[in-house]
């Protein structure tokens, strides 16, 4: 590896090491209903976000709650000796994506069927340090 490409991969990794990243695969919500709760806590203070979560009536807020514990507990294996109250954590993205689509059909009149989709999705958290 050249020095050049060695510094770069430094400069990456130390860049890295205030952000946590936690992500959530094929959970079955639908992303219309997942979006909706993420936008309430997206470019908040991590602590604020969870208090939002824990007393928000939607079903999705639940495994927003618990994924977001995790990216805080992922940023607390990088900096060890840190604490997550004193380096003003913000969830600084949070993405939610579609997964995949169990396909179903439901009897319909006459003969005809209408489909069914059980829509799932994606979601990645990323929790950074705010300066």
């Amino acid at each position: 590896m050249g020095a050049r490409k060695r510094l770069k991969a430094e400069e990456r990794k130390e860049a890295m090491k205030s952000l946590a990243i936690a992500k959530l695969n094929n959970c079955p919500t639908s992303p219309r209903k997942m979006r909706k709760v993420a936008d309430t806590i997206r470019g908040k203070d991590v602590f604020q976000a969870l208090n939002i979560l824990k007393f928000s009536k939607q079903e999705a807020s639940l495994r927003l709650e618990k994924l977001l514990r995790s990216a805080i507990a992922n940023w607390e294996t990088k900096n060890e000796g840190d604490r997550p109250e004193e380096s003003n954590l913000v969830v600084s993205e949070i993405q939610v994506d579609s997964a995949r689509m169990l396909k179903r059909l439901r009897p319909a009149p006459q003969g005809r069927a209408h489909r069914i989709r059980k829509r799932s999705n994606h979601v990645t958290i990323i929790v950074d340090s705010a300066k």
